[in-house]
């Protein structure tokens, strides 16, 4: 078998072979940072490779480890722990910051037998869709090297669709995750709010969450099994499923509504921003999959949902601004002084100096009142089991299309926005989201859907995803880069 191959099988498939004895857990390290070598200078997709300690992780797996995962190689986005390695969160204030702890979703990995092989790329502070950190320099789409790869986990989804790594790590506070493997041709699952705890730094977030970026559903199944679940402190938590996410994901799904095997669909293409417009091939990809989801046997109707409401972007605005000028404060704490405007993008600074304006009543009133409105949202969709959207709006952007040196930076988080209108709402409402690659269009690129699972609901997501996956099969197609 060619070593390219290797890096292009599921986690779940590698971890059996090195069970096995039919490869070793070195064999696939040394593959991934062959990969790496070959491929980073062009792609641009890690901001650390950490060979050695990798290699001697991986002469500890031996056959027969029961391990979900030992053995297979991981990356994990550069704004999430890995001790001994920097985490900058893109920015120049922590460029040089080394953690000397594992966050809890990188304890979860490594616990389940995967070996870290290095951190990918993100834009500054995870703020923008694209991955272009003045930090980094851009990181380009696998499938265009001219195009984003999304973000803000854009480096881990490129690292994924080129096979330099079989699964990466990313996270998700307005589409994370969704937006780069809609861009990359890879499935991206947002989970529902508490699902994976922040431990043992992060408490609850009203907006971010942790997950992977994978080939296949199975995969993010299995490996949502080994995040999720409370960690000792956790504030609240999202309640366990009935059973382990990878056996629902295996059958056909169920209705939560009635109990049948026929799904009450909502299907939409129209934007929670009303100033967003929907590229035809976008809309398209949603016409096509609700044909699809017929021919499934599952009920698809469409929909207006109430999600164009005035006031709405402005509140999510603010609130996910806040949580960026959380983090430009810690960055500050790190490097032992106070931010200026020279230690960051002017488009991170502009959002710094607009949150300072803001006192702490404001900023829960934020939380509240958004919360207040997307419940608006989630009872609209009770009688239904999903929402199918398109994943993006618009085809995956040229490079440089976003400037956060633009005269006006502020214009270019709005314009972020109308790429990505359909990803942050979830994010605030706390229902799980996934992102699928089921069309390829004429350009080459990958074209996404999402679908959007009711709330704490990612077991019927999951199983209806594969369900999809099987009728429309995706995981074998590659980029040319590869």
């Amino acid at each position: 078998m060619p070593d390219n191959d290797l890096m292009f099988k599921g986690a779940t498939e590698l971890a059996r072979m090195v069970r096995s004895g039919e490869v070793s857990s070195r064999e696939l390290v040394e593959i991934s940072l062959a990969r790496i070598e070959e491929l980073n200078p062009e792609l641009n997709a890690f901001v650390d490779i950490d060979s050695e300690r990798a290699l001697q992780a991986a002469d500890q797996v031996r056959p027969g480890d029961q391990r979900p995962f030992a053995g297979v190689p991981i990356a994990i986005k550069n704004n999430v722990p890995v001790s001994g390695l920097r985490v900058t969160l893109g920015c120049s204030l922590m460029a040089d910051y080394v953690a000397d702890s594992d966050h809890n979703v990188t304890r979860r990995l490594k616990d389940a037998g995967f070996i870290v092989v290095g951190t990918t790329t993100l834009p500054e502070y995870g703020i923008l869709p694209v991955s272009e950190a003045r930090l980094f320099g851009p990181t380009r789409n696998p499938w265009d090297l001219n195009r984003t790869p999304g973000g803000s986990s854009g480096g881990s989804a490129a690292a994924v669709a080129s096979g330099m790594v079989p699964v990466a790590h990313g996270n998700d506070g307005g589409g994370s995750i969704r937006i780069p493997a809609a861009c990359c041709g890879l499935v991206g699952l947002k989970v529902a709010r508490g699902r994976i705890s922040g431990a043992p730094v992060f408490g609850d977030s009203p907006l971010v969450c942790d997950g992977v970026l994978t080939r296949t559903v199975a995969d993010t199944a299995a490996i949502l099994d080994v995040l999720a679940g409370y960690e000792p402190g956790d504030a609240t938590w999202a309640p366990p499923p009935a059973e382990p996410f990878a056996a629902t994901s295996a059958r056909a799904p169920v209705s939560a509504v009635d109990g049948s095997g026929k799904l009450r669909i909502a299907a939409t293409t129209l934007p929670p921003l009303p100033d967003a417009s929907v590229e035809e091939l976008c809309a398209k990809a949603v016409s096509d999959a609700a044909e699809l989801l017929r021919s499934l046997g599952h009920d698809v109707q469409e929909v207006d949902p109430p999600w164009q409401i005035p006031g709405l972007s402005e509140l999510f605005g603010g609130l996910f601004s806040i949580h960026i000028g959380l983090e430009i404060l810690y960055s500050g704490i790190v490097a032992g002084r106070e931010p200026t405007a020279d230690d960051m993008e002017p488009m991170s600074w502009a959002i710094f100096q607009m949150v300072k304006n803001i006192d702490s009543v404001q900023g829960l009133a934020l939380e509240v009142q958004l919360q207040a409105l997307t419940r608006q949202l989630v009872v609209f969709l009770e009688p239904y089991d999903a929402l199918l959207t398109p994943a993006l709006a618009e085809r995956p952007l040229p490079l440089g299309t976003l400037d956060t040196s633009a005269p006006e930076p502020m214009s270019t988080f709005t314009r972020s926005g109308l790429f990505t209108p359909f990803t942050p709402i979830l994010n605030a409402s706390g229902q799980p989201g996934i992102s699928l690659p089921l069309y390829q269009g004429e350009d080459g690129l990958p074209l996404g859907v999402q679908i959007v699972g009711r709330p704490a609901g990612e077991a019927t997501l999951l199983a209806l995803a594969a369900q999809v996956e099987e009728a429309v099969p995706w995981a074998d197609r590659r980029p040319a880069v590869s």
